[in-house]
């Protein structure tokens, strides 16, 4: 009996340590908190991916810092926002304006405008050199205006507008070079287009009047034919050629040894 007792006795202690609560241990909570917060907290590496980086990203990011800073210009303009032109309803018109590289390197102009069809630049575009300036020409049809209306005091919605883009080096003025480095291209400045009064002596209109003889004056200088390197030219007809001339010396040369040795 005493046996049974004692049987009977541990076999309730087992069962009471099977209906108590699982408690875990110190060392079992902070492994299941670390284990949890491993999981939670980003993972790292010292791979190329593990940096967390993203190139598209990174690529928007800086884009968009780029269009919050001021445009750096590469050419200074002159007249620097505007267009001036002689109100003549009905005739085609001119104006011009002085375009500046200011920067460092060679950098290539485009004109646009909102109304091709009345409207074309001389040059439309061109490859300017560290600090050289070119005087442009605008030309504008000017259209008659309805009821009479006087267009000085109007504001024209024809506007133009200046690109600028850097190039290696001196070449020839494509302009493909703007499509396909498109990302690259700089808006330097939108012209607004202003008509003066031709009969009035105004400072603006003498200003024009000097810049269009400018103008004309470098146009009629490109017109030049180069100068040329080859023979010169003395006189009507006579040629300076230097092979000529030693193939005729060497000619004469051979006759008079033929001469002596007869």
């Amino acid at each position: 009996m005493a046996i049974a007792d004692q049987k009977s006795s541990s076999d309730g202690k087992v069962w009471g340590f099977l209906k108590r609560p699982f408690r875990p241990s110190g060392n079992t909570t902070v492994t299941t908190s670390s284990t949890s917060s491993s999981h939670n907290a980003p993972q790292h590496s010292n791979g190329p991916q593990g940096d967390g980086s993203n190139p598209q990203a990174t690529n928007s990011v800086s884009s968009v810092a780029r269009s919050l800073l001021p445009t750096r210009r590469r050419l200074k303009l002159d007249p620097h926002n505007k267009l001036y032109f002689p109100c003549e309803p009905g005739k085609q018109v001119r104006s011009a304006i002085r375009i500046k590289n200011t920067s460092k390197s060679y950098v290539a102009f485009k004109f646009q405008t909102t109304a091709p069809k009345s409207c074309f630049m001389r040059p439309p575009g061109a490859i300017l050199s560290p600090g050289e300036s070119i005087i442009a020409t605008v030309f504008k049809f000017v259209e008659v205006p309805e009821n009479n209306e006087k267009l000085v005091d109007q504001k024209s919605r024809v506007k133009f507008k200046i690109m600028s883009l850097k190039v290696k080096g001196a070449m020839d003025y494509v302009p493909e070079l703007f499509d396909e480095l498109k990302d690259q291209v700089a808006i330097e400045q939108i012209l607004r287009v202003v008509f003066l009064d031709p009969e009035r002596s105004t400072p603006a209109m003498e200003k024009l009047k000097r810049q269009l003889a400018d103008a004309d004056a470098a146009l009629e200088e490109r017109k030049k034919p180069p100068e040329d390197a080859g023979p010169k030219i003395i006189g009507e007809g006579l040629v300076i050629d230097e092979w000529k001339e030693r193939r005729e010396r060497y000619l004469a040369r051979q006759q008079v040894e033929g001469v002596d040795s007869a």
